[in-house]
């Protein structure tokens, strides 16, 4: 079964999540926008192998840490989808604007696509491509532990921000309706910022997707 702590990181307190498998304790990290000391510290904790690292997308929160940790731990980069390219060159300027320390650019060494399968020890995780947000954003879905990984597409009470560059509100609302719900109501999501919640609880009481 998928196991998975969420980490808080960066002063805009990202999500960054540890998600492994607990049959092998092979690991991944979802999004380390950055305080790599603290990831690889739960890592070590844990007693997990970390991997692989996984991306929904490409913002400084998110990837900010990315290019020193794979190569700090010699890992494959995964994710996000190659609509992200845009962000991924913009790094470094991104790191500048928003005070972030230093950031570089990276390739990654897979992107992934829509309905792709990662596989995690003895666990695995389907992909689906959410774009609104960014043009390359994904979303990482375990069935068997009914926990989804959605960046910044969905919040507790909120969705995803469309006014950056390639953001597009009617294409955000479309990745939740129709590539999120479907995971079932009783899924739990952990969003790139703040608390978890359920997709039949935002569907319920979440104003910009209720009743959709």
């Amino acid at each position: 079964m998928l196991q998975y702590l969420t980490i808080p990181v960066t002063p805009f307190q990202q999500n960054c999540s540890l998600v492994w498998c607990d049959q092998t304790l092979e690991a991944a990290v979802i999004d380390p926008g950055g305080d790599l000391e603290l990831v690889l510290a739960e890592v070590a904790r844990l007693g997990l192998q970390l991997g692989q690292i996984w991306l929904t997308h490409a913002h400084i929160d998110h990837a900010g840490g990315t290019a020193e940790l794979a190569q700090r731990c010699q890992l494959p980069i995964i994710g996000p989808h190659e609509g992200d390219q845009y962000w991924i060159d913009g790094l470094p300027m991104q790191s500048v604007k928003f005070g972030f320390p230093p950031a570089g650019h990276f390739t990654p060494t897979r992107w992934l696509h829509d309905l792709d399968q990662l596989q995690l020890g003895q666990s695995q995780v389907s992909v689906r491509h959410c774009p609104g947000h960014t043009p390359g954003h994904v979303v990482f879905h375990s069935a068997e532990a009914k926990r989804a990984f959605v960046g910044d597409v969905l919040f507790a009470g909120s969705i995803g921000r469309t006014d950056f560059p390639g953001g597009d509100h009617d294409q955000l609302i479309a990745s939740i309706t129709q590539r999120l719900w479907p995971m079932g109501d009783d899924t739990v999501f952990i969003p790139g910022h703040g608390p978890e919640s359920s997709f039949g609880r935002e569907r319920r009481m979440n104003p910009y997707v209720r009743g959709t």
